[in-house]
């Protein structure tokens, strides 16, 4: 796995009674809690918090998340990833991340890897999400490790553990990602502008953006978080039929609709899109 659970230890805590890890019993695949609440990672790597527990939400399929390791493999949102590694290149040399709705951890593979440009850095990471073939992925890069969790249930981390928190295209638990960030911290949100794929919105099933996305993340952040610098991204996307289909399973699109019925959809026309988005850096007060 990308990282032994044993040494996120400090920064995870027991899903089931907030307590710490007995540093005797837990293991390099394995973390034991105080009261003896056991969590073992899976062959792939990642370790289920939600074990008994469930959501109401739905996560990732294993067909949603092999379309968005294909898109994102291809590189098409890299200027993206760039953005989020510049934002974060001033971390601590020891920083500790959090990503929260993780995916395959595309993201956080990128910020790690331009942190550790210098050999002097160590970075880890948390990866949280809701579906575990997403994880998987997420659980092969260095230093991270992957944990299946909701977003809107109080988050396994300790207060103040964290020294930034990402979220890309993902929910926002706001009040939880200010109890788990270290007073300076940041908090790094990609969000979609209006005319996100505006080009494709209108062949393929995906959903509006609305106006005002950042605006309303400062708002309702206001009271842990202060604005430091929103960066707009706008860039092309040339696309093939199969990666146009591949953006669109990726979201939501993918719970109701098969690649062969999109693609039908789609039909034989050219494909291109344009990717608009901002990037919002807020700081821990």
């Amino acid at each position: 796995m990308g990282t032994m659970l044993s040494d996120a230890q400090d920064l995870l805590l027991c899903p089931q009674c907030g307590s710490a890890w007995d540093g005797g019993e837990s293991r390099a695949r394995s973390l034991v809690c105080l009261s003896g609440h056991r969590y073992d990672a899976a062959r792939q790597g990642y370790v289920n918090f939600l074990t008994g527990r469930g959501s109401r939400f739905t996560p990732d399929t294993a067909e949603m998340v092999l379309a968005r390791e294909r898109f994102l493999a291809a590189g098409h949102y890299a200027p993206a990833a760039d953005a989020l590694a510049h934002a974060c290149a001033a971390l601590p040399d020891d920083a500790a991340v959090l990503d929260a709705g993780a995916g395959t951890g595309y993201y956080l593979a990128a910020v790690l890897a331009a942190h550790r440009a210098d050999a002097r850095r160590r970075a880890r990471a948390v990866a949280l999400d809701l579906s575990p073939h997403a994880l998987r992925r997420a659980a092969k890069i260095p230093g991270v490790a992957a944990v299946v969790w909701d977003l809107w249930r109080r988050l396994p981390l300790a207060d103040a553990s964290v020294d930034a928190v990402l979220d890309v295209f993902a929910p926002r638990n706001l009040p939880e990602f200010a109890r788990v960030t270290r007073t300076g911290g940041l908090l790094c949100v990609v969000t979609p502008l209006p005319g996100h794929l505006a080009e494709l919105r209108g062949r393929l099933p995906m959903l509006e953006v609305p106006e005002g996305k950042a605006d309303a993340l400062e708002r309702e952040a206001s009271e842990h978080w202060e604005p430091v610098v929103r960066t707009r991204l706008a860039f092309a996307l040339p696309l093939t039929r199969e990666a146009a289909v591949d953006l669109a399973l990726m979201g939501p699109a993918g719970h109701h609709h098969s690649r062969d019925e999109l693609l039908a959809v789609l039909g034989d026309e050219p494909v291109a899109a344009t990717a608009a988005m901002e990037l919002s850096m807020l700081r821990r007060r």
